[in-house]
């Protein structure tokens, strides 16, 4: 595989520095490697994919991504709407419970509508019917570093467990979605779980047109075997006649943003620590909720030690402690990396605070600041 490279603009810096603090900035060339990877596994092993919006909806890069993607996959129906009034092409539409007014909207813009339970499928059938319809099933196997996101995990509400109560409404489905993986980049625990769901739902998959192996299968990780993984999928394919659906989130934007932010002052508690001008609590909120460090390039190669920590006045509001190859101060810019995935989409407005702006870094250089929060909507976020 080759895939495309580019060198780093000079002028990177000097766009960059006339953009407040903090910021989100989208980095398209970086954002390009992960989607030429998608691109090749479509053409090697027919999966189309669809990113999940879930994770990533920054619509101001969509019509680079679009280019690469065949559509796009959500969570619900605000989520739907968004992806087939920005990016377009195929639109898929599931949530865990949909309401009446959702179902009758998302029915009159959506490719496919998934549900979640055979007892919604059953009462929003007629509202649903001419569309291709789908229905999540829960096989009992998954990959997951986290209980919290295992959506196999104990009593899940996740998906149809009963699979002789899904094989009574196969007359109304076109399609089945395995969303089993998070951040799984282990291809053998991948492949068997393959095997599992081929034995078990055989005559299910016979009898489907297409299949969605939903997300969270972190193939742009360095040194992942893309090239089995195409060769599983198209076997999949083959072997039961269907169409493969892949719903990257984090594999379709990993590495490609950083939040941007300045020290606002440096404290000692027994160790340094160095306030920014932003928050985990409200800016890279799954730091707090799985209990993880934010990243830093180069993290670990200075002297220099310091907690990093939000400026809310949350007690926890700490991206992590690092070591810098020089002292920070009142002014130091720091750069937290792999900042793409559910970071923009959970951002919040606690304490007040500024919500960082989201910037983005085309491919020929040039930096755009594609949104600036204000006061205003802080105040329209609330009555």
């Amino acid at each position: 595989m080759n895939f495309l490279a580019y060198q780093p603009n000079p002028d990177y810096n000097k766009s960059a520095m006339n953009i407040d603090t903090p910021y989100y900035l989208i980095d398209e060339r970086k954002l390009l490697k992960n989607l030429e990877i998608i691109r090749y596994i479509r053409e090697s092993s027919g999966a189309k994919s669809l990113l999940a919006l879930k994770c990533f909806s920054a619509w101001s890069v969509f019509p680079l991504m679009r280019k690469y993607m065949d559509g796009t996959t959500s969570s619900s129906y605000y989520e739907t709407r968004l992806g087939y009034e920005k990016f377009g092409k195929e639109t898929h539409s599931y949530c865990v419970a949909f309401s009446k007014s959702e179902i009758s909207s998302a029915s009159r813009i959506s490719d496919k509508l998934i549900f979640n339970s055979v007892s919604q499928l059953k009462q929003f059938y007629p509202l649903a019917k001419g569309k291709e319809i789908g229905l999540r099933v829960n096989p009992g196997v998954s990959y997951s570093y986290f209980d919290l996101a295992d959506p196999a995990r104990k009593f899940s509400r996740l998906g149809v467990i009963d699979k002789r109560e899904m094989q009574k409404v196969l007359p109304l489905i076109s399609g089945i979605m395995f969303h089993f993986n998070c951040e799984n980049c282990d291809f053998e625990n991948l492949s068997a779980n393959l095997d599992y769901i081929s034995c078990n739902y055989a005559d299910v998959l016979d009898s489907l047109e297409w299949v969605s192996l939903g997300g969270g299968i972190y193939f742009s990780r360095s040194g992942y075997p893309v090239d089995k993984l195409c060769r599983r999928l198209k076997e999949f394919s083959r072997r039961f006649k269907v169409q493969v659906y892949l719903e990257p989130g984090e594999s379709s934007i990993t590495q490609s943003c950083e939040l941007v932010t300045k020290v606002l002052d440096i404290v000692r508690n027994r160790i340094n620590i160095a306030i920014v001008d932003a928050s985990a609590e409200a800016h890279m909120l799954d730091l707090l909720i799985y209990r993880l460090n934010a990243k830093i390039n180069d993290s670990g190669k200075g002297k220099y030690k310091y907690m990093v920590a939000g400026r809310s006045c949350l007690a926890g509001d700490v991206f992590g402690t690092y070591n810098f190859r020089h002292p920070l101060k009142s002014g130091s810019i720091i750069r937290f990396s792999d900042a793409a995935g559910y970071t923009m989409v959970k951002k919040n407005w606690f304490n007040g605070l500024q919500m960082p702006s989201i910037a983005v870094k085309r491919l020929n250089g040039r930096i755009d600041l594609e949104r600036k929060f204000t006061y205003k909507d802080f105040v329209g976020s609330l009555s």
